[in-house]
């Protein structure tokens, strides 16, 4: 990172001169230029100051500037299938379990079943694409057919079934992560 570069392109955002800069923080309007130009590395005391003078601080002026990914492609999905249970889960946003909110694609086959969920906080959403499927929620269980959503608070063990006769479908969201 070339912090002069940063902290000119900060300073001009704000619309100081390096004059008003230096003044702010004490030092010279040279020793602000010098910096700004890579000449010299300031303290850390003396950056603090500087960035203090600019409105943000070390953790601010240091984070990355990451660009969002916004388009997850085919190869970027992954997927697992368990021929125990019969059921294949595709994850639709890498590294998704980070954020605040996980959506897959939960593909049952005929008697699939995905693993009962104990109790936790959050939400689960689901919209099933083709099939038939059943959600346990407790004692209680719902049918749902293609076409159809579901939305639970998952503060009960949950499970989804397939006992219909053909391969079942679902986008599948749930927040916080927990697949």
């Amino acid at each position: 990172m070339e912090i002069g570069k940063k902290i000119k392109s900060i300073r001009i955002e704000k619309q100081l001169t390096q004059e008003e800069l230096a003044n702010r923080c004490e030092l010279s309007k040279g020793f602000i230029s010098q910096i700004e130009r890579d000449l010299t590395s300031p303290s850390i005391a003396t950056l603090t100051d500087i960035l203090e003078a600019l409105g943000t601080n070390l953790p601010e002026f240091f984070k990355e500037d990451c660009e969002e990914k916004i388009v997850f492609k085919k190869e970027d999905m992954c997927e697992t299938y368990d021929e125990t249970l019969k059921y294949k889960l595709m994850w639709l946003v890498s590294n998704s379990q980070k954020d605040s909110m996980e959506p897959v694609i939960l593909t049952l086959d005929n008697g699939g079943e995905y693993p009962e969920d104990e109790p936790h906080e959050g939400e689960e959403f689901g919209y099933v694409l083709n099939g038939t499927i059943n959600i346990k929620l407790g004692n209680k269980k719902y049918k749902v057919k293609a076409g159809e959503s579901f939305y639970f608070k998952a503060n009960v063990n949950h499970q989804i079934l397939n006992q219909g006769k053909k391969t079942a479908k679902i986008i599948w969201v749930s927040s916080p992560p927990s697949f």
